[in-house]
């Protein structure tokens, strides 16, 4: 069984997209919502759709992190699939088809998959980062080298994998995506199918702008590289 998580915090704009597609995938599945204390309209969908809500209901405001572990540790299939808010996955039975025949060899931990903008929406550099760079650098990572890489708006993990390796590290506000797959790939492949793509807004560039974005990723990769932790202390919400 699949156990779909989305971790959220005032969604109520995208939310209801993703879980009506989510919910017309016909294999055995369960939706998890994940939620960091929504104040908007985002709990009700959730209810609307998803077999499980969970509800952070601590004082400090809970990381991407803490959702997406929480998330987990309430699920009961056997390959978790972790994606944003927003993210849609076209001709969702066929996708998963070929996503599942992955991970009948054992040896697989985990897969990530190109995450492009959607078309009406998508800008050159759209395009050049996330149809071009991103999926180079990923296939080159987890298909070549066999070190792990992925962005945090799909990821596919075999729980027993996912469980072993501890889930995400909490105490990374971001990198937290990019860090569950260098460890799982020390503990299994992961990989980067070509033939697998999902769609998101692209909503956090289109917003702060392309060069915020990058040098903000960019600085937080390398103190995940030399110090295991984010520079970044709180993502500004972007919705």
């Amino acid at each position: 069984m699949i156990s779909f998580i989305i971790p959220t915090r005032n969604e109520e704009k995208a939310l209801e997209r993703t879980l009506v597609a989510l919910s017309a995938y016909t294999g055995p599945k369960e939706i998890i919502v994940s939620d960091g204390n929504s104040t908007d309209a985002t709990l009700d969908i959730a209810r609307s759709y998803a077999d499980q809500v969970i509800v952070h209901a601590g004082p400090v405001r809970q990381n991407i992190a803490q959702g997406r572990n929480a998330g987990a540790f309430a699920a009961r299939g056997d390959i978790l699939v972790f994606l944003d808010a927003d993210v849609i996955i076209d001709d969702i039975d066929a996708f998963f088809e070929r996503a599942l025949a992955r991970f009948e060899d054992e040896r697989v931990s985990a897969l990530t998959v190109t995450c492009r903008v959607f078309p009406e929406d998508e800008t050159f550099m759209d395009w050049l980062v996330f149809g071009a760079v991103l999926p180079l650098s990923f296939y080159i990572q987890n298909n070549l080298l066999r070190t792990g890489g992925s962005t945090g708006e799909f990821q596919m993990v075999r729980a027993s994998a996912f469980a072993n390796v501890g889930g995400y590290d909490e105490g990374l506000v971001t990198t937290e995506d990019i860090d569950l797959f260098w460890r799982l790939a020390k503990h299994g492949r992961t990989l980067f199918p070509l033939d697998l793509a999902v769609h998101h807004t692209g909503r956090r560039a289109h917003i702060v702008g392309w060069p915020k974005l990058l040098r903000d990723w960019a600085v937080d990769f390398v103190s995940a590289i030399l110090f295991r932790r984010s520079v970044t202390q709180e993502w500004e919400v972007i919705r």
